[in-house]
């Protein structure tokens, strides 16, 4: 027996080409509990009142919106300068 059900948020396609799709989707269990997923695996559950907000911003939200939505909730949230550290001297070559 499954105790949640599966709330579709992807259509498994990109919404454009800048912004790709990063592979978060998440769950609600049926005691009302949020599971985010990336890739199929369960990153981190919210409950209560995380649980609630989570889902009605995610009913307002794009899916890129809700990508990066799920993605900060999970701390796996690219910060825009990884680049930039690869070339500094105390990260070596």
């Amino acid at each position: 027996m499954r105790l949640w059900r599966t709330v579709p948020t992807m259509t498994g396609m990109a919404r454009d080409h800048e912004r790709p799709d990063l592979g978060f989707t998440y769950q609600v269990r049926k005691n009302g509990d949020v599971e985010i997923l990336r890739h199929g695996h369960q990153i981190v559950c919210l409950r209560g009142s995380e649980a609630t907000d989570l889902l009605a911003r995610a009913e307002r939200a794009s899916e890129f919106d809700l990508q990066q939505l799920l993605a900060r909730l999970t701390g796996n949230y690219k910060r825009g300068n990884e680049r930039l550290a690869g070339r500094r001297p105390r990260n070596g070559d």
